[in-house]
């Protein structure tokens, strides 16, 4: 039976229930902080209303004036007061385990936007420098055009002047049945006779395969020597008044250290096994027999680029004691010398004489990985080879 001192403020007021343990950890440790801070007033003044029951204290009153309900009340409060440190653990876990995947998402993130960036920028500089991807930079048109072939700087196999190049883009120009003619632009000092004699025979099979297509060379600043050679093979050439076209000669140059090895002491030891093996060999001396098989060597290069020359200017062609002997002229005396046909731009040779002033390129130039390969050292042992070794029958 319920003694009657027993405070009826401890029961709850009817119409309320009793306070429910907070799903959420942060609101029962704020339950718990308020709990203790009104502890004391409800020990000094057991009449006054007493908060309701939080499950993370184990001191808090009994919801009824029941005592058996008081003593539920306290044993709840008991195992609620047990089971606080697991919630402050799994709380502290989630929030770590969410601070972890959030690092994780951001950097995920910031990878992808990295990579991303580097390869806008990748394109815009490729873009920039004209660059392609993979070697050719041929833009087709289904439309009447001018083809042009670019051929710029020493004529070599290893570079953009190489004859495999220039070759394989005269065959696209040529094959574009959309193409009327095809413009060789040349800015070249020269190279490899090799080279110019495998280009000039191209363009020889190429107009002869397609007759109805005519192919003029332009020239820029520069048409020298093997660049020349070339130039021959084309129906009509075309110059700036200021344009420099000539020195049809060849030559052949190297170094000598036999004085500077006997000034140092060294002994040169070379074994044979011909007579001649060791021509021109820098480091032994020239002898008059080597002297002369070298001019009678350039003699006969100088007379297939003679031939040549002539074969490709014909009657236009007004021969000179100095025509032959390695002297350049300007593109104005280059007319009057019958070198060449006129003055004129790649423009102009496609709006005047083409009549098609859409011009597309058809120049194969170096792509990415070459570029950065040479950059890189790649060539480096052939560009020694060609400054210390003799550069046979150079035609510049």
């Amino acid at each position: 039976m319920q003694n009657d001192d027993t405070p009826k403020s401890a029961s709850a007021p009817a119409g309320e229930q009793p306070a429910t343990p907070a799903a959420n950890p942060a609101d029962a440790w704020a339950q718990a902080a308020a709990q203790a801070s009104q502890q004391g007033a409800a020990a000094a003044a057991p009449s006054a209303a007493v908060p309701p029951r939080s499950p993370m204290s184990s001191a808090s009153p009994p919801p009824s004036g029941d005592g058996g309900g008081g003593g539920s009340g306290g044993s709840g409060g008991g195992k609620s007061g047990k089971d606080e440190p697991a919630w402050e653990r799994k709380a502290i876990e989630a929030l770590a385990f969410a601070a972890l995947k959030e690092q994780k998402t951001s950097r995920r993130w910031g990878i992808f936007f990295k990579l991303l960036t580097f390869g806008y920028i990748t394109l815009l500089v490729i873009g920039i420098m004209g660059l392609p991807i993979m070697g050719k930079s041929k833009s087709p048109v289904d439309k009447r055009h001018t083809a042009l072939v670019g051929l710029q700087g020493v004529i070599d196999s290893h570079g953009d002047a190489s004859a495999d190049r220039i070759t394989s883009a005269l065959v696209a120009a040529f094959k574009d049945e959309h193409s009327v003619g095809v413009i060789l632009r040349i800015n070249s000092p020269g190279g490899s006779p090799v080279q110019s004699g495998i280009v000039y025979d191209e363009i020889k099979r190429l107009r002869t395969k397609h007759p109805e297509k005519p192919l003029h060379v332009v020239v820029e600043d520069l048409c020298a020597s093997g660049g020349y050679y070339i130039a021959s093979a084309a129906d009509k050439i075309f110059v700036d008044k200021a344009s420099l076209v000539g020195s049809i000669g060849v030559l052949m140059d190297g170094f000598g250290f036999t004085g500077t090895m006997e000034k140092l002491g060294v002994e040169r030891r070379v074994f044979t096994a011909g007579e001649n093996k060791a021509f021109m060999d820098p480091f032994s001396p020239l002898t008059e027999k080597h002297k002369e098989f070298t001019k009678t060597l350039l003699a006969d290069i100088h007379g297939q680029f003679i031939d040549v020359v002539k074969k490709g200017r014909g009657k236009r062609l007004k021969e000179t004691p100095e025509t032959f002997s390695g002297l350049m002229w300007t593109g104005t005396k280059s007319i009057e010398l019958g070198l060449a046909d006129g003055l004129g731009t790649v423009d102009s040779v496609a709006r005047d004489v083409f009549k098609a002033e859409t011009v597309i390129d058809y120049t194969e130039k170096e792509n990415i990985a070459d570029r950065l390969a040479k950059r890189f050292g790649a060539q480096v042992g052939s560009i020694i080879a060609d400054r210390v070794a003799p550069r046979m029958g150079t035609l510049r």
